[in-house]
């Protein structure tokens, strides 16, 4: 099968990413990223195609751009035009934070390469298998048709990415395997994957559901929520800053920085520790109800920036499982390190019924192939 150049572009809500990968080799002939963009997202796009002229030889054949929301619109991986682009601008209310920034850099990168084709892949579409009672709402169906409103899930991407890369570790078939993977970042998200197919997962409607997060609240009682509209002291916009911006990590420590929080705790920062104990409480709910969904767990997985560095946070997670059959090796959690040329590493003891496996976080390669496939086909 022939190789392809792509270009994968992965826009975050604060950060830029390219890499031009190889889709069969998986060689990386170009790696850049800008971070804390704040909000200048084409600025950023035009920074790294410039230093793509300049840095590499290789001209992309191809270019994948991660999308966070789909929708039930863009199931799978789709080509760009501009009709796409249109469309794909009307769920711009369902992922304010990531789609709007993601489309404006599309837009300028199909602008300055506009001679080569543009697909676009979800991070939606992975979960595009959840069954019904694991997406849908306890609303009236006509308010559920009306606006939209149902689970889709996110980091599909990644938990994809996660599936394959355990597999291939463990010498086994995606689809032998019932696999939680965990990853964790400034978003973060859980999904039961059962013989392939995602059948659960923490996030919903938007990337606001499930865990706690960096800036954002993940789970909460909606009566809080009427609540602060009923006081008058919030409306909708300050609610939605509230619980996206200034939520999650930075509301209980006042940053976002796990490492900071971390290293806070530990000399002795009471409202740090609680942040922590909070973080790591509501994966490890997340992973015993998956285990639950899924009649049991082979393997727990970890990626993500806070889920392949933070020892503490993958032992305080994984304390209190083994009855599920999970035995973590202490030695081997503080020695993981995971990196391009050992992109998975196993930390549980020899024996443990339930493996668990630390992943480097791919989003790149995981676009380059599925662009590949699509062009191919």
């Amino acid at each position: 099968m022939p190789h392809m150049l792509v270009l994968a572009i992965n826009c975050g809500s604060s950060s830029l990413k390219c890499s031009l990968i190889d889709s069969e080799s998986l060689r990386r002939s170009f790696d850049s990223q800008v971070e804390n963009i704040h909000g200048d997202h084409a600025g950023a796009m035009q920074k790294l195609l410039y230093e793509l002229r300049h840095a590499s030889g290789d001209k992309p054949e191809a270019v994948a751009h991660r999308i966070v929301h789909g929708g039930d619109r863009f199931l799978e991986p789709t080509r760009v035009t501009d009709d796409m682009l249109a469309s794909l601008s009307g769920l711009n209310e369902l992922a304010p934070l990531h789609n709007p920034p993601a489309i404006a850099a599309m837009k300028l990168a199909r602008a300055e390469l506009a001679s080569i084709p543009h697909i676009a892949v979800f991070d939606t579409s992975f979960h595009s298998t959840l069954p019904p009672h694991a997406y849908e709402y306890a609303l009236p169906a006509d308010v559920r048709k009306r606006y939209g409103i149902r689970r889709y899930g996110f980091h599909g991407i990644s938990h994809a990415h996660v599936m394959e890369s355990v597999a291939a570790h463990l010498g086994k078939r995606a689809d032998e395997l019932r696999i939680v993977s965990c990853h964790l970042g400034n978003g973060a998200s859980v999904a039961a994957i059962e013989h392939g197919r995602s059948v659960e997962t923490s996030m919903g409607m938007t990337p606001l559901e499930g865990l706690v997060m960096g800036t954002r609240s993940g789970d909460i009682d909606p009566g809080v929520l009427l609540h602060l509209l009923h006081s008058g002291d919030y409306d909708v916009d300050k609610l939605d800053g509230l619980l996206n911006q200034q939520s999650g990590l930075k509301g209980l420590a006042g940053t976002n920085d796990l490492r900071d929080i971390e290293r806070r705790a530990a000399n002795g920062d009471e409202s740090c520790r609680i942040a922590v104990d909070i973080y790591a409480h509501r994966v490890q709910k997340y992973i015993g109800a998956y285990a639950a969904v899924m009649g049991g767990i082979d393997v727990i997985a970890f990626t993500g920036g806070v889920g392949e560095h933070s020892v503490s946070v993958r032992a305080r997670v994984l304390q209190r499982l083994e009855f599920l059959g999970v035995q973590l090796d202490d030695s081997r959690n503080r020695a993981a390190s995971v990196g391009r040329d050992n992109a998975s590493v196993s930390i549980s003891r020899e024996g443990s019924a339930v493996r668990v496996v630390v992943v480097q976080a791919d989003e790149e390669v995981a676009m380059a192939q599925a662009a590949a496939a699509l062009l191919r086909r």
